[in-house]
């Protein structure tokens, strides 16, 4: 969707694209409220600066239904589409499932969620390792790790849903 239908869309037409993105309402209404934007830029700030005030309620409830990594996410909704095709092949080597089974029982027996980190443009070794390094955070330390990595994926996630 461009900028300018994104912009006159009806509410409901540009939030499922923006539920698809993040499913945050707090951020869904924030940047629907703000409409229209002057530019894809502007459009694409202003989804930056929502998203750094989430809390780590929203993100909890983000990512309820989130896939862990070397998962296939199941269903037809956006978000399993786009993480579908963020992760591509990695839930299809079984070598890297089995490695990735491990290690998020030991991130999930640490912090009790699951890890999430921005999959795309990055290699199966190169996630395993920030898991991996990660384990050595804090929460507070790694619950901003998971909201930034969360803003991450939705911005590029909108950057695809509304290209310039």
């Amino acid at each position: 969707m461009k900028l300018e239908a994104f912009n006159t869309a009806e509410a409901g037409e540009a939030g499922e694209l923006l539920e698809a993105c993040a499913p945050i309402a707090s951020w869904r209404a924030g940047l629907l409220a703000r409409r229209p934007y002057s530019s894809r830029e502007e459009m694409l700030e202003t989804a930056a600066s929502l998203a750094g005030g989430w809390t780590d309620q929203e993100v909890d409830a983000a990512l309820a239904h989130h896939p862990r990594i070397g998962e296939r996410a199941s269903g037809n909704s956006a978000e399993a589409q786009a993480s579908r095709a963020e992760q591509g092949s990695l839930s299809e080597d079984e070598q890297a499932r089995q490695e990735w089974l491990a290690a998020n029982r030991d991130y999930e027996e640490k912090f009790g969620r699951i890890f999430l980190i921005r999959a795309k443009g990055r290699s199966s070794a190169q996630m395993l390792a920030a898991l991996r390094e990660r384990l050595e955070n804090d929460d507070a330390a790694e619950a901003r790790i998971r909201r930034e990595q969360l803003a991450e994926i939705a911005l590029l996630r909108l950057q695809d849903a509304v290209p310039a």
